[in-house]
């Protein structure tokens, strides 16, 4: 990405209202995520599934490309009485954060190299948590646009190095046509 882009995520999430309810498939792991250990959230935003692993009890980093997003995911941390490391990061130049991780999240955010770094940054036994609409859901919305989405049935044959616990390709609760995937490193 370039400063163009930091900076359009900034107004994005300057103009952005109150704050999100973290994600409901990674609400429906609970029972298959840890508790303890470290967690990394890739292109987290403003940190709505970051606070929710961190209150879990998990040591989470979250990176993003925006400031905006990045001061707004601290404030809320404070107000939550939980830390967060936040990282301003543009993972599609730069390397992602060391590892060990229990945990990776990535939702909503597709950047295909990325797939070739995540079990580097995986523990063993270690969780990737990935999520991202597909061509398919250009049937009901117009955003995504074409070039952000997978392909359908992409999302199997990006993972590298990885065992895939879980995958489901298809329309949600939320009505959008989404690719999710949990896989152990």
């Amino acid at each position: 990405m370039s400063e163009q882009d930091r900076q359009r995520w900034n107004t994005r999430y300057r103009e952005q209202a109150g704050t999100g309810d973290p994600s409901g498939f990674l609400r429906s792991l609970a029972g298959q995520l840890p508790s303890t250990g470290r967690a990394l959230d890739v292109a987290g935003g403003a940190g709505h599934e970051a606070l929710w692993l961190a209150r879990r009890g998990l040591d989470v980093t979250l990176a993003d490309i925006s400031d905006v997003a990045l001061e707004r995911a601290g404030e809320a941390a404070r107000e939550a009485g939980v830390g967060l490391r936040l990282q301003r990061l543009d993972v599609e130049v730069e390397p992602l954060p060391s590892g060990p991780f229990d945990v990776v999240l990535c939702l909503n955010f597709l950047w295909r190299p990325l797939f070739a770094e995540f079990p580097k940054v995986l523990a063993p036994g270690g969780l990737l948590v990935f999520a991202q609409p597909t061509q398919s859901n250009l049937q009901r919305h117009a955003h995504p646009s074409a070039r952000f989405l997978l392909e359908d049935g992409e999302l199997p044959r990006l993972v590298q190095g990885l065992e895939i616990v879980s995958y489901t390709e298809g329309w949600t609760e939320a009505g959008r046509h989404e690719a999710r995937l949990v896989a152990r490193a």
